[in-house]
């Protein structure tokens, strides 16, 4: 029998469907967002998760101007009492996944573009029905601006609102409004440094659509973030968000574990260990997800390699790893050396508005880079890495935090994997010539606790299928900066790593390996770990320079 064909790279429902794509049924979101009967409900998920699927399934099912009957035949919620809704209501559907504009003037084209799908849609639904529209003349006006791509941000601030009151007149029912990755223009706002120019445009662009409007019967928004009420949603006080804590909506945003197993066998795989550990790890309202973009890639090309990395800009996250404290950075490290570090998180508000550690793990688990595992006595939460996938998305942007790439990490873990020591010193004081931009801009600041502690957290990260990394472990007669710890002893060695800044970093490096034999770490850890070799490197940074003294230790 010939196998459905997969659905990457289709985001439309409809196409989906008519191609017999393969569909993995997520129809009854339809039968939970009536049920839920929101004015204003906001999802919030990573990217790559489905959101644009899910949102113009929702469009298929109930827009009044559409047939959808043959897309929905078999479907789950066509089993459930909402099966005679079907084309029953008018529809504004939009994405702005697309609007990442780097100035105002290239978001007012990118929002034109937006909405003139739906614009074009409505303008000849208008004319089709022949009746005289309070509402049109200020309509086709805008609808001129919108086509030519010539409406300011100004005349777009009440563009949705116009295009609700229009829909609202054609069909006298209320209107469902679907707006599709809603965040984008507020973050690239943030992103390109013109907040501040438009956030006036922001507020009345969303609020006068989704705040008092008697033609709105609901509105279901989509995106990475819950941005703050003090902006977007000043003048809204009637959003309910939906998380990755809250189990409305949980199953219907990637793929459940049975929805897993059943496209992997499908396609002649299997749901083993070593899938679960590449793809699996999404804790979502008590669900176990797996990213869905992944799954299909894998089964695409029956390899177990990342898929989600390089799918869209991290510049974001990376900028806010930056400028994170102290106190982020402890607690970073703790969770690269433990796999799991209990944090207050806030997902309810976006860090590029209220910058705190809380928001700061909120964006980086509202992004898919973390997930929660479980919530404490103390109105913390434990946070993990997902999975390994995500771990090497981790490793790329903390290379780029620190001025090099995750390419050089890579060359780290070759390297030891290749028993290659030499080129493993040489490999590391690479990395930190290439962080010379890196360096200077943190001149002033205590060098162990910023440049170079990022740069052990990003060799934790890349290293860690091949050791078990602790750091201040006491050992001997003392406590190591790094101990690395192979899983493979016979294969390849532990490492015990002493750094030190230096103005001199050749007196440094010895100085740093001196330690090593003075306080027996390596005596220590042999008693700890009997079999495998030790490598001792005592490494010794000098801004941008760097040295290293190495020594192997025979019987000890």
């Amino acid at each position: 029998m010939k196998k459905k064909n997969l659905p990457l790279g289709y985001d439309d429902f409809r196409e989906v469907r008519e191609a017999d794509r393969y569909f993995v049924d997520k129809t009854l979101m339809i039968k939970e967002f009536l049920d839920c009967g929101d004015k204003v409900a906001l999802i919030t998920r990573p990217r790559r998760f489905g959101k644009t699927l899910n949102m113009t399934m929702l469009r298929e099912f109930l827009d009044i101007s559409q047939d959808s009957h043959d897309i929905f035949d078999g479907l789950a919620i066509m089993d459930t009492e909402y099966a005679d809704q079907i084309n029953s209501r008018p529809v504004i559907y939009f994405t702005l996944k697309d609007c990442n504009a780097q100035t105002p003037e290239e978001l007012a084209v990118m929002l034109c573009n937006a909405l003139m799908p739906e614009y074009t849609r409505y303008y000849e639904i208008a004319r089709a029905a022949g009746a005289q529209f309070v509402m049109y003349p200020k309509f086709e006006k805008m609808c001129q601006k919108i086509y030519d791509g010539t409406a300011t941000l100004t005349e777009l601030s009440a563009s949705v609102a116009l295009l609700l009151q229009l829909a609202f007149e054609i069909y006298r029912i209320p209107v469902i409004l679907l707006w599709d990755e809603y965040d984008t223009p507020v973050m690239s706002s943030h992103q390109y440094h013109y907040h501040d120019r438009i956030s006036a445009f922001i507020a009345n662009f969303y609020g006068s659509a989704l705040k008092g409007q008697q033609c709105l019967g609901s509105a279901l928004l989509t995106g990475i973030q819950r941005v703050a009420k003090e902006s977007i949603f000043s003048k809204l006080n009637n959003v309910i968000v939906y998380t990755v804590l809250d189990k409305a909506y949980s199953p219907y945003f990637g793929f459940t574990g049975q929805e897993t197993k059943e496209i992997l066998e499908y396609y002649d795989l299997t749901l083993d260990d070593h899938v679960k550990q590449m793809y699996d790890g999404y804790q979502i309202g008590g669900y176990d997800i797996y990213n869905p973009w992944s799954i299909l890639n894998y089964c695409k090309n029956k390899e177990l390699r990342p898929y989600w990395i390089n799918t869209s800009s991290n510049k974001v996250i990376r900028d806010s790893l930056n400028g994170a404290n102290q106190a982020f950075r402890q607690d970073f490290d703790a969770l690269v050396e433990h796999g799991e570090v209990e944090v207050a998180v806030n997902l309810e508000t976006s860090y590029e508005e209220l910058r705190n550690n809380a928001t700061l793990w909120g964006l980086f688990i509202n992004a898919g880079y973390l997930t929660v595992q479980e919530r404490t006595d103390y109105d913390l939460w434990v946070i993990r890495f997902v999975n390994r996938e995500v771990k090497d998305e981790f490793k790329n942007i903390v290379a780029e935090s620190i001025g090099t790439d995750g390419g050089n990490f890579s060359h780290l873990a070759s390297a030891l994997a290749r028993c290659d020591y030499e080129k493993f010193c040489e490999t590391y004081k690479r990395i930190v010539l290439n962080c010379t931009s890196y360096y200077d801009s943190i001149k002033g600041e205590k060098q162990y606790e910023n440049p170079y502690h990022m740069l052990a957290l990003g060799m934790m990260i890349s290293l860690d299928s091949m050791y078990e990394i602790k750091s201040n472990l006491e050992m001997g007669d003392g406590r190591p900066d790094i101990l690395m710890i192979s899983r493979e002893p016979q294969k390849r060695a532990h490492i015990i790593m002493e750094i030190k800044c230096s103005d001199d970093a050749a007196a440094g490096a010895k100085e740093a390996l001196a330690q090593i034999r003075e306080k027996r770490y390596a005596e220590g850890l042999r008693a700890a770990q009997p079999d495998g070799e030790i490598l001792c490197l005592g490494i010794a940074h000098s801004a941008k320079r760097c040295m290293v003294e190495s020594w192997m230790p025979g019987n000890i």
